[in-house]
């Protein structure tokens, strides 16, 4: 008597082939039972094989009898969804767009009890905080710290940004295109999470009186080249200074365009006069209040990172030294990896 439905030899094949690709381990245990069945094999053989229950197999054959494959493919983990969710996910996303300030509340932030207790209050429906969480979870919504921006954009915005686009699609060997920004350096050290004892707290030497000095720095669009220069003070002779710098860098080039942001230095009278006598130098200012788009600030933040943050340098020559080394090697490879450099002792 035959304890399993006919199958034909395409059904096997196909049948083999999902044991093979499926990721879903018991589902293809489940489905080698019902071919070794095919093959003749007694349900306690098949249980032996596979090391399963009897009863196991029996309830196996009798989904496959019923439904077919789609009786034998796994069930998903845990209890059944009680709130289907998915009809409100536009309010959440249009809650998250604005501030509980903007409808009427003190509160100046969303926060999962404030959302329990919206739906609980409008929507009648009781969900608990860790419920939520999980939704949120699993539609990408997270907790984040929120970024500052200009409530009016630059209304030059997309003329600035077709000019940059411009001069990076013909970047070349001869027409290189770099960013360009200054970056501040203190002798009391910036201070930053470390590794340290449970319990304690390490603690960073500040010399009291601060001292600064001030660096500019290139970053090349294409080959990722850095060019620095510094200087006592963060004026138009530090930029003027960096552009000769740029300059000798690029001496075979024909033209040399400079993405920088809006600072007054940029555009002083002493600026624009170098700029007459250097008609092959071009400056193209981001939008205004748009660092993101300058490239070189994540060259600061790596610097300040490995260089800056609880620094132990005893004079300011000493932090000076370990920044020039930094942007010298920065454009020899990665960012991550500058703070295995070593710093010969004097």
């Amino acid at each position: 008597m035959l304890i399993i439905p006919p199958t034909s030899r395409n059904e096997r094949r196909q049948m083999k082939k999902i044991v093979q690709k499926t990721p879903d381990k018991n589902y293809a245990r489940r489905i080698m039972g019902i071919l070794l069945l095919c093959k003749t094999h007694s349900v306690p053989q098949v249980a032996g094989i596979l090391c399963c229950a009897e009863s196991s197999v029996w309830r196996w054959l009798k989904k496959f009898r019923e439904q077919g494959w789609a009786g034998l493919q796994s069930l998903p983990a845990g209890r059944h969804i009680q709130w289907h969710l998915a009809r409100y996910l536009p309010l959440f996303y249009y809650f998250l767009e604005h501030a509980p300030q903007q409808f009427g509340y003190i509160g100046s932030r969303w926060s999962l009890a404030f959302f329990v207790f919206l739906l609980r209050k409008y929507l009648h429906i009781a969900l608990s905080i860790s419920t939520l969480y999980r939704y949120f979870c699993k539609q990408g919504i997270v907790w984040r710290r929120a970024a500052p921006t200009l409530k009016q954009p630059d209304p030059e915005y997309d003329e600035k940004m077709a000019r940059i686009a411009e001069a990076l699609s013909r970047a070349s060997e001869k027409h290189p295109v770099v960013y360009e920004d200054e970056v501040d350096i203190d002798f009391n050290p910036k201070i930053g999470a470390d590794w340290y004892f449970k319990g304690q707290q390490k603690r960073i030497v500040t010399p009291g009186q601060n001292q600064k000095y001030y660096f500019a720095g290139c970053l090349d669009a294409q080959t990722r080249k850095v060019v620095s220069t510094g200087y006592t003070r963060k004026n138009s002779d530090l930029f003027i200074k960096m552009l000769e710098a740029l300059k000798r860098a690029y001496r075979d080039a024909e033209t040399l365009s400079v993405i920088l942001d809006n600072y007054g230095i940029h555009k002083s009278k002493k600026v624009r006069e170098w700029l007459s006598n250097n008609p092959t130098v071009t400056l193209l200012f981001l939008p205004v209040y748009s660092p993101w788009l300058n490239k070189i600030e994540r060259l600061w933040q790596s610097l300040h990172e490995t260089v800056t943050r609880n620094h132990c340098c005893q004079f300011m020559w000493q932090l000076i030294r370990n920044v020039k080394i930094f942007l010298k090697r920065a454009s020899l490879m990665a960012w991550k990896a500058m703070r295995n450099i070593r710093v010969s002792p004097l």
